[in-house]
């Protein structure tokens, strides 16, 4: 190939994403065109409510997997944490990348972290993961929907819309905003998304001179902890209707998985935690999966 296609959506951070990976693959295939094909999807388009309420996070993907289908583009650039737990065929994910810090932000322009807020602060966030988390440390707080891109997220905050608000570290610092995090909400008492920070390239699983060009990008340690979180996120049919949050990380040669599950109404949280080998982390993310059922999930899910 002479020329590769790259679907990306249209807001700043999947725009970074994207051209970040363009960077990588003409660093590693010198000669070799890469254009972006930037794309409106539905998720980015209806942002008057939650993505729990008008079908979750694959609105992102279905129009550029379309785009692929079609033959406009060749392959496509996701926040993993976005991307279902099970690809609809022909689609797989030959490429993953050196993942950024997973954790979430607390950003506030009066307020330097979650124990500082006053009674009933209003904090902006539209993830039922983060809602649940939040109402598990500070039941006082008034979570509040917050959609948008991460500009039009801290322009609301910058209104006066909240008092803080909860976004991914790795989206601020990809987009030089790192300066606005006031603290890094951190294992154990605060677990991210699974897969949270790191940014994933799709395409057709048939299309073998396209795998051939994406795999060299793909991260040794970060795929394992990934696929063992979204292991345990899948047996547990965890999706953005559910607040399921995981973190796995490198112990020696093995890994070390923390999960959570979380109830938005009433805070409470169920977790469960466990370390195996990193040649296996589907294994790993089912025991911790079946571990957090063991410790009553299941009400929090239904």
């Amino acid at each position: 190939m002479k020329t590769l296609r790259i679907a990306t959506r249209k807001s700043p951070l999947a725009l970074w994403q994207s051209e970040h990976v363009a960077t990588r693959l003409r660093q590693a295939h010198p000669g070799l065109v890469v254009e972006l094909v930037p794309m409106s999807t539905r998720g980015d388009e209806v942002l008057d409510r939650s993505l729990a309420a008008i079908g979750g996070k694959g609105l992102f993907l279905k129009e550029l997997e379309l785009a692929m289908l079609r033959g406009d583009a060749d392959c496509a650039v996701h926040s993993l944490k976005d991307v279902p737990m099970a690809l609809d065929p022909p689609f797989a994910l030959p490429a993953i990348l050196e993942r950024a810090d997973p954790a979430d932000a607390f950003v506030s322009n009066r307020f330097a972290g979650l124990d500082a807020l006053p009674q009933g602060a209003r904090v902006g966030t539209s993830s039922l993961r983060r809602q649940a988390q939040l109402r598990a440390l500070r039941p006082d707080l008034q979570p509040l929907d917050l959609r948008g891109n991460v500009n039009t997220r801290l322009a609301k905050l910058d209104a006066g819309d909240y008092e803080a608000i909860i976004l991914a570290c790795a989206g601020l610092e990809r987009l030089a905003f790192g300066a606005r995090i006031r603290d890094r909400l951190r294992p154990p008492q605060w677990l991210p998304a699974p897969a949270q920070g790191a940014v994933a390239v799709e395409c057709r699983a048939d299309a073998a001179a396209v795998v051939a060009l994406l795999t060299v990008l793909d991260d040794p340690r970060t795929r394992p902890c990934v696929e063992a979180e979204r292991a345990m996120n899948r047996a547990l049919d965890g999706s953005c209707h559910v607040p399921v949050a995981g973190l796995a990380q490198w112990r020696g040669e093995d890994l070390w998985l923390q999960g959570l599950v979380g109830g938005v109404a009433d805070g409470r949280v169920v977790r469960a935690e466990a370390q195996g080998p990193a040649r296996d982390p589907e294994a790993l993310g089912r025991t911790v999966a079946q571990g957090l059922l063991d410790h009553g999930a299941g009400a929090l899910l239904r």
